[in-house]
């Protein structure tokens, strides 16, 4: 039966879309989202993303049965940043079957064609701060929160669907319980920048969180402005970010770093509350809410989220000192694993910071590409910045 492609009308379309991956990835390390949490997401109503961008959804299916999802979009902010026409596809899933991918990806590619988008990639839900790429690496481990989960055919069937390499995402373990594996280096760093440079950390404040976020989109706008994908924050986006910060809240692991009450640098890692979506199964009801009211005793390892210094602190140990801040709050919690992700494999300091906390590549995400105007050139790496 020939493969038709569709776009999401109404809310049972809508269930399906949702619903897909939790008939594709049962019994593998997949850990279901909440669905309501995933409705709330795909709103467009609710969801910030469509400040700045816009988006459509398509379901495949053959023969009555959905065999595959994929999503369609332009962000505006990402192209008006980069002076770039590029679109993004994402929430992609599939059974294992050629033809599903490949009409999946030409009707999304058919759809940014038509809004005058040279390029297509992804996949990234929407943007890439949220889940990105595809796995092919780490097959075996669970996902922590925000990080995508295939089976190994995914990647596969990307590179038959011709699709190109945009870049990789690393994520690195740390055992942030184990101080021995340390970099001896670290700790002499930040207690440089303690004394010669006279850093602090501080917890980030639960009360004034939407104000944080403020501070913490001058860091990241500062310090990733030069990355790959990078997309500046809105109000609207900060708004958003902040009250989904504020369902994760720890205040051993939301970090600032200051120096003469400036801040200077700034650390969001978050405990995981995969762990407890696991427990969940998706659903809220009839015991998901007390597992999220007890989720302190139930989590035992953290997604470093975000870590930035801004560029005329780079130089003062301030990264080190939130390095070693992580320690810190181990030594005062339950809290022993984590993954610091994604991370470019190009973000270079980044990478260095996670090899001298000890850490090593568990997982590995790629980003695809392809070209929309006929043109078989390579991707023009300095749009979005490299």
């Amino acid at each position: 039966m020939a493969v038709h492609v569709k776009p999401v009308r109404g809310f049972g379309e809508l269930r399906a879309f949702v619903a897909l991956p939790f008939r594709l990835h049962a019994g593998t390390p997949w850990i279901p989202p909440l669905k309501l949490e995933r409705y709330v997401f795909l709103n467009r109503r609710l969801n910030a993303y469509f400040k700045h961008g816009e988006a459509e959804y398509f379901l495949a299916g053959r023969d009555g049965r959905v065999v595959g999802r994929v999503t369609a979009q332009v962000d505006r902010a990402f192209n008006d940043f980069h002076g770039s026409r590029w679109g993004m596809f994402g929430f992609l899933e599939f059974e294992d079957d050629r033809e599903v991918l490949q009409a999946l990806l030409d009707t999304a590619a058919s759809w940014l064609r038509e809004r005058g988008c040279e390029r297509m990639v992804g996949p990234m839900d929407f943007q890439l701060n949220d889940e990105s790429g595809v796995l092919f690496d780490g097959y075996e481990r669970e996902p922590l929160i925000r990080q995508p989960w295939h089976p190994p055919y995914y990647v596969r069937r990307c590179e038959e669907a011709g699709l190109t390499k945009a870049m990789d995402l690393l994520s690195w373990q740390l055992h942030v319980d184990n101080r021995e594996i340390l970099d001896p280096v670290l700790p002499r760093l930040a207690e440089r920048a303690r004394t010669r440079y006279g850093i602090t950390i501080r917890p980030m404040s639960r009360r004034h969180l939407r104000r944080e976020m403020d501070e913490f989109a001058m860091v990241y706008n500062a310090a990733w402005s030069q990355n790959w994908g990078f997309v500046p924050y809105s109000e609207e986006d900060l708004d958003a970010y902040a009250l989904d910060m504020q369902l994760v809240y720890d205040r051993d692991w939301f970090m600032v770093a200051e120096a003469e009450g400036k801040t200077v640098a700034m650390a969001i890692t978050i405990p995981d509350v995969h762990q407890i979506y696991k427990k969940m199964r998706g659903r809220l009801l009839p015991l998901g809410w007390w597992y999220y009211l007890n989720r302190r005793r139930l989590i035992d390892r953290v997604r470093v989220g975000f870590l930035g210094v801004l560029p005329e602190y780079q130089h003062t140990g301030a990264a080190a000192a939130l390095y070693m801040a992580h320690f810190d709050a181990a030594a005062r919690s339950r809290i022993r694993d984590g993954e610091a992700s994604w991370i470019l494999e190009t973000n270079t300091s980044m990478n260095r910071g996670a090899e001298a906390m000890g850490g090593r590549v568990v997982k590995r995400w790629r980003v695809f590409e392809r070209v929309l105007d006929g043109s078989t050139a390579p991707a023009d790496r300095s749009a979005p910045r490299g």
